[in-house]
């Protein structure tokens, strides 16, 4: 019998916890606009919004935050599994532009200079 594939989806290599959070917002965003993406799967993420607004909706003593994780969660988990890469790797692509942006705009780095000058008044009226 062969082992089946196992699915494990990686959202990114060392980009620290907010860039972390930040590319799965923009990753739920993007599979929640997929038209090939369930619509019963799209009820998570809204129903954990919704949760977050009405916490008193849940029986016992649940955590909101824990809550809107294991939504979240389970959704990129649940969408098929070319769909999110597809859509990881369009969000990667422009994670690296962005990178290779702002180390070209550092101070001290070479750039482009704009020169110009700043003028005060209106020198029509003179």
């Amino acid at each position: 019998m062969p082992d089946k594939p196992t699915r494990k989806i990686v959202l990114s290599q060392g980009g620290g916890f907010f860039n972390d959070i930040s590319l799965r917002i923009k990753l739920i965003l993007r599979l929640m606009a997929d038209s090939r993406v369930n619509p019963l799967l799209k009820v998570l993420p809204v129903g954990s919004l919704v949760y977050f607004v009405f916490p008193d909706l849940a029986l016992g003593p649940f955590d909101d935050a824990a809550i809107i994780w294991l939504a979240t969660y389970l959704f990129v988990e649940l969408c098929p599994p070319g769909v999110v890469q597809e859509h990881l790797e369009a969000l990667n692509a422009t994670r690296k532009v962005m990178d290779s942006y702002q180390e070209t705009s550092q101070p001290g780095q070479p750039g482009e200079i704009i020169d110009g000058e700043i003028v005060e008044g209106d020198e029509e009226g003179k």
